[in-house]
């Protein structure tokens, strides 16, 4: 899928994004004037895995979903991202290209600094710099968790987690839906494997498979099942 974004010109709206999570108070400097609004529709990527990141991404509306993908062509799911995430960080100091892939789950909104305006500013910033170092703290405790539940939690756990944070309420009913091959992947699991799970939470009444998607019948039940591994 390609990368777009749409920058949104509401100076009124980005100041209220700005305010709401006092974005400005991260920074030592006035920021304001290098802060762009930017929408990324679902299923956008904010960046890609290798490729080089023009922005730092403050995410303050929607959810996003960060996996990996490997040598063999295989995704691995990392984390989700919710407000209010830090994203480029640890590029914006290294000049590394992206570590991993960022999609938006649903349609999201980021405050966005532009890399080759604010890097030197920013790299000196020692309020910003103990900011990005908690922040970095955090994203790595969150990944390291949940790489390993992949391990050691039985893939209806972490279907069902999958599923609740993956959901989306489309006429009044909550439904779930994607490629079953990539979900495979990014739950660490054969394609068979989750079919025959998918086919067991039909059985207990969970979900119901429709002809494009699989509507939430029991989200209570999914709840009870997913321990509440993907934050």
């Amino acid at each position: 899928m390609r990368m777009i974004m749409n920058k949104i010109r509401s100076k009124k709206l980005k100041s209220m994004y700005i305010e709401k999570y006092n974005i400005n108070d991260v920074f030592t400097n006035d920021m304001e004037s290098f802060m762009e609004l930017l929408c990324f529709k679902k299923n956008e990527y904010l960046c890609r895995q290798n490729e080089k990141i023009n922005y730092l991404f403050f995410a303050v509306e929607g959810r996003l979903k960060v996996f990996k993908t490997h040598k063999n062509g295989k995704n691995i799911l990392l984390s989700f991202n919710h407000p209010l995430m830090i994203l480029g960080d640890l590029e914006l100091i290294n000049s590394e290209l992206a570590d991993a892939n960022i999609q938006a789950i649903e349609d999201a909104y980021c405050i966005a600094l532009p890399v080759d305006k604010v890097r030197e500013i920013l790299i000196n910033d020692l309020k910003y710099l103990r900011y990005a170092c908690n922040s970095i703290s955090k994203k790595l405790k969150e990944t390291s968790q949940n790489s390993s539940i992949n391990l050691v939690y039985p893939l209806e756990n972490r279907l069902a987690s999958y599923i609740l944070v993956m959901k989306e309420e489309v006429d009044g009913s909550l439904r779930f839906n994607g490629n079953l091959t990539e979900i495979a992947e990014l739950l660490g699991t054969s394609y068979r494997h989750l079919l025959r799970t998918l086919e067991a939470f039909i059985k207990k009444g969970a979900i119901r498979k429709k002809e494009k998607y699989y509507e939430i019948l029991d989200e209570e039940l999914l709840i009870k099942m997913s321990a509440d591994l993907y934050k």
